[in-house]
């Protein structure tokens, strides 16, 4: 293959790994809009808010912890050996996710989901990277992010209509039709590629950087949970991830082969892509979360209504993004990216102004807005961020962008969550009756049964 002309079939390929990609993506929407089932003890697995958290963190710190192992072993090994593995992972774990028995099965599923992930995102990246020229990579990726706007636009709906007809399961059967389908398409279409001096494994930063997130993350919940941050329990785990973390640093600024090489951020292009990345997933993330018990529980809408009104959102990721790459030729990509940021942050605070009362007409408007000034951060900024290494070096860079890309969110998810649930224990508590409030407070069911019967 000719490296200026890229491959002959390269645009087919790129569908195939947009589809393939569609599973990884699909699941984080489903679930968001099946939480309040999962929560029910009826319908679902009883679980509580801090359970709900972990069952999306358990999956998004796990895939970060590994994404670099994965590009570096898929470097090495072979990109499409790693896609067709991490399928097959992703597959079976979706299995064990859907016949879950209680919330700590479905966490622990969800952890061997991340896995699977791990192993599928940076191949993506990495073999478009590998079958497309220079010239065309930043339309490409664009594609690409298009195809997870795609996810993203029928992942509530899909879950929504699931969750309407069949049991809280199907969320996550409905990935192994998808997973065949593209393990069928990956080995008819996909080709083989290598890197020719791959770089060596870091099992030490992989241990730290997942004890160091683990730790952090649990500290975060766990002062939700309590509704307080002055307790041992909170404040030591808090403490140990973040000493932990500040050891993960040190060793991957002395060592040849770090899984998340620090020296990168010293290029300001690289470091100011990836910190926009990062800002932009913390802050969405941790908004879904707060956006589905709002517009289920506060709202009332069901799970399908709450799916099709976050098509705005989706629907103007998929049309801005494949236009990004032009918008950030005609005005710069400085002046574009900033004034998206602006807009993007101004959606994201409008979240703390909804109410009972909003219209929502305006919360369509708003998600519109925000969806497109994402589309206009996202592909580029990921761009930006694989152009900063050399070709052969693509896993890596997919997996530095990803890692980003999944802590945030995870951090997002369990900040903004345990915000949410002290700022519901502290106003709750003066308006429920005597001996109400601890147990409203317990879990997400435990408030929707007294909700219930009071009426």
């Amino acid at each position: 293959m000719d490296p200026n002309s890229g491959h002959p079939r390269r645009w087919g390929i790129l569908g195939v790994l947009v589809f393939s990609l569609l599973a990884v993506v699909l699941d984080n929407t489903i679930l968001n809009v099946a939480m309040k089932t999962i929560a029910d003890p009826q319908a679902g697995l009883g679980a509580s808010q801090g359970q709900l958290e972990w069952a999306i963190n358990s999956y998004t710190l796990v895939f970060a912890g590994l994404l670099f192992t994965f590009g570096v072993i898929g470097d090495r090994t072979g990109r499409k050996r790693m896609l067709f593995i991490g399928m097959l992972l992703f597959g079976l774990a979706s299995l064990a996710s859907a016949y879950s028995q209680d919330p700590l099965q479905l966490i622990f599923a969800r952890a061997a989901m991340g896995i699977g992930g791990a192993a599928i995102m940076p191949a993506t990246l990495a073999i478009i990277s590998n079958v497309f020229p220079p010239g065309e990579r930043g339309k490409a990726i664009g594609v690409w992010a298009g195809g997870v706007g795609l996810a993203v636009a029928i992942g509530p709906i899909t879950g929504g209509l699931l969750i309407e007809h069949f049991w809280w399961g199907s969320v996550f059967l409905i990935n192994v039709p998808i997973v065949v389908i593209s393990m069928i398409l990956i080995g008819l279409f996909v080709p083989e590629s290598r890197d020719p001096k791959p770089s060596k494994l870091d099992p030490v930063g992989v241990l730290l950087s997942i004890i160091g997130l683990v730790a952090l993350v649990y500290g975060i919940i766990r002062g939700g949970d309590l509704g307080t941050v002055a307790r041992a329990e909170v404040i030591v785990p808090t403490l140990i991830g973040v000493a932990v973390l500040g050891v993960f640093v040190w060793w991957e600024r002395r060592i040849d082969n770090p899984v998340f090489d620090v020296r990168n951020f010293s290029n300001v292009r690289f470091s100011s892509a990836i910190g926009m990345m990062g800002i932009v997933f913390f802050a969405m993330m941790g908004g879904m979360f707060f956006l589905t018990f709002y517009l289920q529980i506060v709202l009332g809408f069901s799970p399908i209504q709450a799916g099709a009104l976050m098509i705005p959102f989706a629907a103007a990721q998929l049309i801005f993004a494949p236009l990004s790459q032009r918008v950030h030729q005609l005005f710069g990509a400085k002046l574009s990216a900033t004034v998206s940021m602006i807009v993007v942050t101004g959606a994201l605070a409008s979240y703390a102004l909804m109410d009972v009362d909003t219209p929502i007409v305006l919360i369509e408007i708003i998600f519109f807005v925000q969806g497109a000034a994402m589309a206009n951060i996202m592909p580029p900024a990921t761009t930006a961020i694989m152009e900063a290494l050399p070709r052969e070096k693509a896993g890596v860079g997919s997996a530095m962008s990803n890692t980003v890309r999944q802590v945030a969110g995870a951090l997002g998810v369990a900040v903004l969550g345990s915000v949410l649930s002290s700022s519901y224990r502290g106003e709750i508590a003066s308006k429920l009756p005597a001996g109400a409030p601890h147990e409203a407070g317990e879990s997400i069911r435990s408030t929707m049964a007294l909700a219930n019967s009071l009426g």
